[in-house]
């Protein structure tokens, strides 16, 4: 692989060398096509969930702008990482500027962030929904939903913006990242200061956001269990179609990012392919489940869906 230089001086930019990448000029091909067909079908299947949504006035109720909202955050996190990654793959060089990576790790983490946020923010809504369904007009307006959904991303990005300052903090003295794209945690390890106070803040900001989540989230799901089993069986059928698909998301996503951080944070002897694919795997996995789950479980929204394919199939030009 040829190295970039540590500093173009005619610009006075720090540039990052990605050396994660496994046998990649013998299988670019490969793996460019691979990764382009997944990026392709990740924004299918997420744009089209939210077309029926955003299309149809019957869905516009906060179950589903929830779900939207979700889908987006897929593609916001995902596009960060896809077409820097593509671009690689066919690239002589995989080189990276530190300004370029420190902000791929940004938009990267936020949206992690506001994965758990997005997710406890859905089960306070089937809450309600289930335990309290006469207050529900009132706890769930639609004013409530925004101020909601604003804090879903708000409140991620500012602790992100923090890490981001503290990241430009540090003084770089290794430039080879064995990455395939930037973290916060990978981008650390290259500097030969003292990082005591960055490790500290991202580790409370970890646990600020991801476990009162999911201690929320856990909670809600309890508290909805106890209430349906004291109410008829129809009432448990309603209950667990609308709560399934949101579990099934719920735990796919701490799963995949609990593996992802483990590996991070971890140094392991594991073979490189193994800990790429383990690295990137909540970046393909939940955005491709996650449509998928919606598009399938959710009956309103499978009925659009079959609707427009059905409408497409008759009146599309032969």
């Amino acid at each position: 692989m040829l190295y970039c230089k540590r500093m173009d001086y005619t610009t006075n930019k720090t540039y990052l060398t990605l050396d994660g990448h496994v046998e990649l000029d013998k299988y670019k091909y490969v793996y460019f096509i691979i990764t382009l067909m997944v990026y392709l079908m990740i924004l299918c299947c997420n744009c089209v969930v939210i077309y029926v949504i955003c299309t149809n006035k019957c869905l516009h109720e906060p179950m589903y702008i929830f779900i939207a909202a979700l889908l987006c955050n897929s593609i916001f996190g995902t596009t960060a990482l896809y077409p820097k990654l593509l671009n690689d793959f066919l690239s002589e060089t995989r080189v990276v500027s530190f300004e370029a990576c420190t902000f791929q790790s940004f938009f990267i983490f936020t949206c992690g962030t506001s994965e758990f946020t997005l997710l406890s923010a859905m089960a306070y809504d089937r809450y309600v929904s289930i335990c309290k369904p006469l207050q529900y007009a009132t706890l769930v307006k639609m004013s409530t939903v925004k101020k909601i959904l604003f804090f879903c991303w708000f409140l991620p990005s500012c602790e992100n913006s923090v890490n981001l300052i503290l990241m430009y903090q540090i003084k770089l003295c290794k430039y080879k990242l064995n990455k395939i794209y930037c973290t916060n945690y990978a981008v650390v390890r290259l500097s030969c200061g003292d990082v005591s106070v960055r490790n500290i803040y991202g580790l409370v900001v970890f646990t600020i956001a991801v476990f009162p989540p999911v201690i929320f989230v856990i909670y809600s799901y309890i508290r909805i269990l106890e209430v349906s089993l004291r109410n008829p069986q129809q009432f448990r059928r309603k209950a667990l179609r609308t709560c399934l698909p949101h579990l099934f998301v719920f735990i796919n996503y701490t799963v995949t990012i609990s593996v992802d951080v483990i590996i991070g944070r971890l140094e392991t002897n594991m073979p490189q392919i193994i800990s790429i694919i383990l690295s990137v795997i909540n970046l393909v996995i939940p955005p491709l489940f996650n449509p998928i789950v919606y598009g399938l479980k959710m009956k309103d929204i499978l009925k659009r869906i079959k609707q427009i394919i059905w409408h497409k199939a008759i009146f599309s030009p032969l």
